[in-house]
């Protein structure tokens, strides 16, 4: 259960970045590859339904203009330049052709109301892709989709606490207990290292990949309580756990 490449190699979270190579740009994921480690990154669909790799809903923190990703068409991406870089948000599908198989990837879908569509589009993308991919979300339907339909894709259940965190009534607890776990039966658990070890996880007998680790100090922590780690802001001496 444990030999499974998202347990091998650790991840780096939106791809090596720093302040040469943005987040989920193409140089922080060429920076990942060279060094032997595995990708993690983050998807949302544009207003035409293309499948663009970008964390936030909105350009303001990455771009610094003050515009709903969901508003903009593929043609409009390269007008906006991530961190001041020469680097612009690329498609699911050139980060694909780019990765070309060479490290393992893991999708992060962003929560949407489009769960379905998004998770039908990820996956039109990387059914035929020739490399390690998985798929993971905070959203349970958007993992219990890739069950129903595409089932020897990996997936996995994204939690934490979300302590200080806003969510409509019963949200918290249905994530934070991870009480759709037997719906999505998912491969592996990601979960918050601020909060493991916890009993909801423990009791679950799969992998957990503790997110995000920022230190070398906080990777031994991670590795008492995860079998795997998502990390940024420093180099793990090691891509590969075993």
């Amino acid at each position: 259960m444990k030999s499974n490449w998202y347990c091998k190699y650790k991840l780096a979270h939106r791809g090596l970045h720093n302040k040469k190579f943005p987040e989920n740009s193409l140089g922080a994921f060429e920076n990942a590859m060279n060094l032997n480690f595995a990708i993690e990154l983050d998807v949302r669909l544009l207003k035409d339904g293309t499948v663009v790799v970008f964390h936030d809903h909105n350009l303001r923190r990455v771009c610094n203009e003050d515009i709903d990703l969901n508003e903009l068409n593929k043609e409009d991406l390269s007008k906006y330049k991530l961190f001041d870089t020469n680097y612009t948000i690329p498609t699911l599908k050139e980060v694909l052709t780019f990765v070309n198989g060479k490290v393992p990837i893991m999708i992060e879908l962003k929560p949407v109301r489009r769960r379905e569509k998004l998770s039908q589009k990820v996956y039109d993308l990387i059914k035929n892709y020739k490399g390690d991919i998985a798929v993971k979300s905070f959203n349970p339907f958007a993992v219990i989709w890739f069950k129903k339909h595409a089932p020897k894709i990996p997936r996995g259940m994204l939690s934490s606490f979300f302590d200080g965190i806003y969510l409509p009534f019963l949200y918290k607890p249905i994530l934070k207990k991870l009480w759709l776990f037997k719906y999505v039966k998912p491969d592996f658990i990601s979960y918050d290292i601020n909060n493991l070890p916890n009993k909801y996880v423990s009791q679950k007998q799969v992998p957990i990949i503790a997110w995000t680790i920022t230190s070398k100090e906080m990777q031994k922590i991670a590795f008492k309580h995860a079998d795997n780690i998502i990390f940024e802001n420093y180099l793990p001496s090691n891509p590969i756990n075993y």
